[in-house]
């Protein structure tokens, strides 16, 4: 453990709570998060965990957006249902993402886990999203992917980041009761 990972897991328990309470300020404080994972992941090489990292960054202003900007009335969003169509497409985007980079990962580079390492990433990249449009099902999907990267993280000896998704994963248990009970919730 690092004082770089200790400081960038603090700035995600604050960035992942904010999330919770629909504050928008999860995403510039998630931004400076990635950034600095991104770079603790290059030194473990978890690659694909790492252009995950570079690709949040870009989601969390389009998240920061959508959430401050988007909607009627430059309100921002609202949170809101995806049909099981649009939820099945975005899994299956998820699984080709994952083949394909997993492909990658075990063909050209040293990656420690590259297969897992890529199935994470391509499904986290449909949380983020359906995060960034407040759709409820990014909660359900973040239940999943983060218990599954507390196992990876162990495996790295990155036991920080290990606690930190444990945290993540009870932050989208409460993430998914709230967003499903808000008043505004449309379908």
């Amino acid at each position: 453990m690092s004082g770089l990972e200790l400081f960038a897991a603090t700035l995600g328990v604050i960035a992942v709570w904010l999330t919770v309470k629909q504050n928008p300020w999860c995403w510039p404080i998630g931004l400076v998060m990635v950034l600095l994972y991104s770079w603790i992941f290059f030194e473990v090489k978890l690659y694909s965990d790492m252009l995950l990292q570079v690709i949040y960054a870009a989601l969390q202003l389009y998240g920061w957006w959508q959430w401050t900007r988007a909607g009627d009335a430059q309100q921002g969003r609202q949170v809101s249902l995806l049909d099981g169509k649009s939820v099945a497409f975005g899994l299956v985007i998820g699984a080709v993402g994952s083949l394909l980079l997993g492909a990658a990962m075990a063909n050209w580079t040293d990656a420690a886990q590259p297969w897992l390492d890529a199935a994470l990433t391509g499904f986290s990249l449909v949380a983020q999203l359906w995060m960034a449009q407040k759709r409820v099902q990014c909660w359900p999907l973040w239940i999943v992917l983060d218990c599954i990267f507390v196992g990876l993280f162990l495996y790295k000896g990155m036991y920080l980041t290990a606690a930190l998704y444990g945290l993540f994963t009870l932050l989208a248990i409460k993430g998914w009761r709230t967003w499903r009970s808000d008043p505004l919730l449309c379908p």
